[in-house]
């Protein structure tokens, strides 16, 4: 096997100058690509595909039998890059100033590029880990995973029996808050729903308004979205993640990180702080955010229908039911709320079999940081893994500049990622993948 299998930097710029924008998701030549190398690994690999242009890889390294398999999976698949001006251009993989350039860089091929350089040291070693080692790349993650993940599972999801660990988005980059400095794991994320909520009232001709109609009726309840939160929950990934940044901060700054945790406390304090504790406003409630309307085609026609499509995101353990009772009051009791599709409950606490081993990991590699465990907000195929039994750790570990803006680069133009947080992200995997089992 040559030594570009084994080096992820170089495996990064060349999965990124396939562009795999989505939609439409065209992913089979970067698959295509996968399989090569692996295959001359001298492992035997599997495509698997719903939609021809958007297949999925699997490969296995065998391990002892000592452990369960031990599954890392990444998507392939990016989000577009039009209307947005890049400093260089977004599917070169250049490397300029310490930086590999280009779509996915982040989000997330870097990860890919260092889960596989993994996987394959692995094998080039000849080292057997203690379980079966399982390497999935899959397309398809940033259009609701229908070819990829989702696919995967309800269709082979013998592939994934005994399964009960993996490795995948997103988790172990450096989150500096203060002069500390924190390297959340991701050990859970929020689920996601679209409801619709439709109000009615009289229909009429544009030239005589009505008052107190179906429009009135939504304008009250996107003022009511606008102005109110849904009540405060504590999921036990969230409170982790705050006792342990509060007991990381110390002092006046963590004695109010606690606070929040006290539900009587939480929205009070939000307020108060605004920016410095906006980030865990969403780890504490369930969230719907209006993002479609509907109402009349024609402008001289009054609708005696409207209606909004709310992008809802639920905290783990959290119900649609639920979600309705607390969304009731803002819509009123003659709203229509329709649930029009909703991921798997998210399981309402998460396994923490690995966490402790992939922290003493981090501690390792650097001494200054602290492993805290994180809710994740956003959605990853993580979700649709644990339907099966399986608990995702978000472990693609990068030791980030403090002037590098982690959440506003992802997504965004000029996309990048530095060359030796690629390399650092590689060693702790493939740390984790020889002690795991141990």
């Amino acid at each position: 096997m040559s030594d570009f299998a084994l080096d992820p930097v170089p495996l990064l710029q060349k999965l990124i100058r396939f562009d795999t924008t989505n939609p439409p998701g065209k992913t089979d030549e970067c698959i295509a690509f996968l399989d090569e190398t692996i295959r001359r690994a001298g492992l035997t690999t599997k495509i698997l595909a719903k939609s021809p242009q958007s297949p999925n890889l699997i490969a296995r390294l065998p391990g002892r039998g000592e452990a369960p398999p031990l599954l890392l999976y990444g998507h392939v698949d990016v989000v577009t890059t039009a209307h947005q001006k890049w400093s260089h251009p977004p599917f070169s993989g250049e490397i300029i100033d310490g930086f590999v350039w280009g779509r996915g860089a982040l989000d997330m091929k870097g990860g890919v590029a260092m889960l596989l350089s993994a996987f394959l040291q692995a094998k080039a070693e000849g080292f057997r880990p203690a379980g079966d080692l399982i390497f999935l790349a899959v397309s398809d993650e940033e259009n609701n995973s229908w070819n990829g993940a989702r696919f995967l599972a309800e269709e082979h999801a013998d592939l994934f029996e005994g399964v009960r660990y993996a490795f995948g988005e997103f988790g172990g980059f450096t989150l500096y808050i203060g002069d500390r400095v924190f390297y959340p794991i991701q050990v859970a994320e929020k689920g996601m729903c679209r409801l619709k909520v439709s109000f009615h009232g009289p229909a009429g001709h544009g030239s005589f308004p009505i008052r107190g109609g179906a429009m009135a009726k939504l304008a009250r309840f996107l003022l009511q979205l606008d102005r109110r939160r849904l009540p405060v929950h504590v999921p036990p990934a969230t409170r982790m993640m705050i006792e342990a940044m509060a007991e990381g901060l110390g002092g006046a700054g963590g004695w109010m990180l606690k606070r929040l945790l006290n539900p009587a406390l939480t929205d009070p304090l939000l307020d108060m702080m605004g920016k410095q504790l906006a980030f865990f406003d969403p780890l504490l409630h369930n969230t719907v955010s209006p993002t479609i309307l509907h109402g009349s085609e024609k402008l001289n026609v009054i609708p005696a229908e409207v209606s909004v499509e709310l992008d809802a995101r639920l905290l783990p353990g959290q119900t649609t039911e639920t979600l309705i009772e607390e969304l009731r009051p803002l819509a009123g009791e003659e709203a229509a709320i329709e649930v029009m599709g909703c991921d798997p409950i998210v399981p309402p606490e998460p396994d923490m079999g690995l966490f402790d081993m992939l922290s003493d990991i981090l501690r390792q590699l650097d001494p200054e940081g602290l492993p805290v465990p994180l809710l994740l907000t956003g959605a990853t195929d993580a979700r649709i893994f644990a339907s099966l039994g399986i608990q995702s750790y978000g472990y693609l570990p990068m030791k980030l500049p403090k002037a590098f803006d982690f959440s506003r680069t992802i997504h965004a133009a000029d996309e990048r990622i530095p060359v030796e947080a690629v390399y650092f992200g590689t060693r702790a995997i493939y740390e984790a993948i020889r002690r795991y089992g141990a």
